[in-house]
């Protein structure tokens, strides 16, 4: 019988919840031809171990570990291209989403009444359970601001519980962005004209396992991608981060000139360099945590990287000043040659250092944790 559903899970660090999960599903999908796929991103507490154990005895478990990449979104993206099923699921493996919703969802989708069919916690019927009141209030904040890319009016945008036909998927595929913890809203997002959505309430339970992968940069991620949405296709959402990224340097640098030139009168060649190092180290660091936060460097591949960071913008630096002389000599305003001088060492050192400090350091992975 050919498989009907995938249920996509992804996980990191659920070992003790795969099992009970696994059981869940087997009683609410009684009587559909259905699998579940855990992608795992290299756990180190052994979830993949537990998932290809379970796989010996039940051969509708299946496993997919990732080395080397990290982030949920880009996690359920590999998952649901690793499925041939005409209907995927995405939940999450903390047993907070309830899976008895999982057959009615795949009814409205059969009945082809929707694309993308969305377990939501906001309308009626539908609750929170015990979230923090502080999470609740991230949660609506994040669903509000997600209405901005959306091209359908959805209570709970911010869910990461939901069934999609696969038709709508392939759609989108190429459109998506892959950023952050939030694929429901990316998915929405990309369709390029309205997706048909439908919802049904249920009610959010307490975690049994493991932590709450929520912190501070998910909330960034999740802003990321809202602007990837909103205007990523004119300019790469990462470049606008790493020129704000220098403009922090910029000021950094002027501060740091002036204390050591202006007030501990050390001498303009010396104050120049300290300040010059001290603002490309900044943005490195500030780089490695914003910018690519979904591909931050480690250990010692973070002090590689510092070393091809120092290089790439040491050119970029010969590149703004021998621009902007040669604009200049042609007859271009001061502060026109200066502001594009600018945008090409801006541009040069954007492109080396997301080849060469970053993506080829990702790749290495194994060595930085």
């Amino acid at each position: 019988m050919s498989i009907e559903l995938t249920v996509v899970v992804p996980t990191y660090n659920e070992r003790a919840n795969v099992g009970p999960l696994v059981g869940l599903l087997d009683s609410a999908l009684d009587g559909i031809a259905w699998e579940v796929l855990f992608v795992d991103d290299d756990s180190p507490d052994g979830t993949a171990d537990a998932v290809r154990a379970l796989s010996r005895e039940d051969g509708r478990v299946r496993c997919l570990q990732r080395i080397g990449r990290r982030g949920l979104s880009s996690a359920c993206i590999e998952g649901i291209m690793a499925s041939s099923a005409p209907y995927v699921a995405v939940m999450d493996a903390d047993l907070q989403h309830d899976e008895t919703l999982l057959p009615g969802m795949l009814e409205q989708l059969r009945a082809d009444a929707a694309d993308v069919v969305v377990g939501s916690r906001y309308m009626g019927g539908g609750s929170t359970g015990d979230l923090a009141s502080g999470r609740v209030w991230i949660s609506r904040i994040a669903s509000a601001l997600g209405q901005l890319v959306l091209k359908a009016r959805v209570s709970d945008p911010m869910s990461g519980f939901f069934m999609l036909q696969r038709g709508y998927f392939e759609r989108v595929a190429r459109d998506l962005s892959g950023k952050g913890f939030k694929i429901l809203l990316d998915l929405l997002a990309s369709g390029r004209r309205e997706v048909r959505v439908a919802e049904l309430p249920y009610r959010m339970r307490a975690r049994q396992h493991g932590d709450s992968k929520l912190d501070t940069m998910v909330v960034w991620e999740y802003l990321v991608l809202i602007a990837d949405k909103l205007f990523g296709r004119y300019v790469p959402v990462r470049f606008v981060l790493f020129v704000g990224v220098g403009m922090t340097g910029v000021v950094l640098h002027l501060l740091v000139l002036g204390l050591l030139h202006q007030l501990l009168d050390v001498g303009f060649l010396v104050a120049q360099a300290s300040a010059t190092l001290l603002a490309m180290t900044s943005n490195y660091f500030l780089n490695n945590v914003f910018t690519y936060h979904d591909q931050r460097l480690h250990g010692l591949a973070l002090w590689r990287g510092l070393l091809t960071f120092y290089l790439a913008c040491s050119i970029g630096a010969v590149i703004n000043v021998e621009f902007a002389d040669f604009l200049f000599r042609q007859a271009f305003p001061w502060f026109v040659a200066g502001f594009l001088g600018a945008v090409a060492g801006a541009v040069w050192n954007y492109a080396v250092t997301a080849t060469f400090t970053w993506r080829t350091a990702s790749s290495k992975r194994t060595e930085q944790e």
